[in-house]
């Protein structure tokens, strides 16, 4: 074999894996992205295109070596089953969820898709990881806040007004976040000596009441929950 052909055909050859391997790295790489909120709210589509340009600034871009599927569920929990079975389907590399309802649905449909859980509340007495520190499964994500903020909430209002010794808590039952901070609050109250009057948040007429009857008796104090 002449020189020149050798050296063209060893040339080939040693770029080959390496085009090989620069066309496995622009690989598109596939999110499916499941939240609770309203795909026409401005917080909404100002969470997302945050979301999108973090990626960018680290290589990730849109209609490149990266696809989004998004599915908006609006906080109506009757849709999640259809969306998340949609993005399930499709296999995608990683399975992102906005709210701890979402994060049960897709564990329901896979135990094998990576799932990462934002806007989640106290997701170790809801099932979905077993410990902060350890979560195990195919979940793991970032907490919205810890329960254990809310005593101190408490003891913030005592701090304000050291004369409390009757405190109100304004919290909607059907939220499980609003459930988990009125019992951290309830922890903290005996060492405060503050008595707790929970108010559920059904209509603005019943808090209303509830406020004006509360307001009667004196060294009162009011404590609006998350949830």
């Amino acid at each position: 074999m002449k020189r020149r052909a050798f050296i063209t055909l060893l040339g080939g050859t040693v770029a080959w894996p390496l085009a090989a391997r620069a066309q496995q790295a622009e690989r598109v790489r596939h999110i499916g992205l499941l939240t609770n909120k309203a795909a026409d709210d401005t917080q909404s589509r100002a969470e997302a295109s945050a979301f999108e340009g973090a990626l960018q600034e680290r290589g990730w871009t849109l209609g490149g070596n990266l696809k989004i599927d998004y599915r908006w569920g609006a906080g109506d929990t009757s849709r999640y089953p259809a969306y998340a079975a949609e993005l399930v389907a499709q296999a995608p590399d990683l399975l992102l969820a906005v709210g701890g309802t979402v994060v049960g649905v897709f564990q329901q449909l896979t135990h094998e898709l990576p799932i990462v859980f934002v806007g989640t509340t106290d997701p170790v007495s809801r099932g979905l990881v077993a410990s902060l520190s350890r979560p195990g499964g195919n979940a793991t994500g970032f907490l919205l806040f810890e329960f254990g903020i809310s005593g101190k909430w408490l003891e913030l209002l005592k701090e304000i007004s050291p004369h409390v010794t009757r405190a109100v808590v304004i919290r909607d039952p059907s939220v499980f976040s609003g459930v988990g901070e009125l019992a951290a609050i309830q922890a903290m109250a005996p060492s405060l000596r503050v008595d707790l009057s929970p108010v559920d948040a059904r209509d603005v007429a019943g808090i209303e009441r509830a406020l004006t009857d509360f307001a009667r008796q004196p060294n009162g104090g009011v404590i609006v929950t998350l949830g």
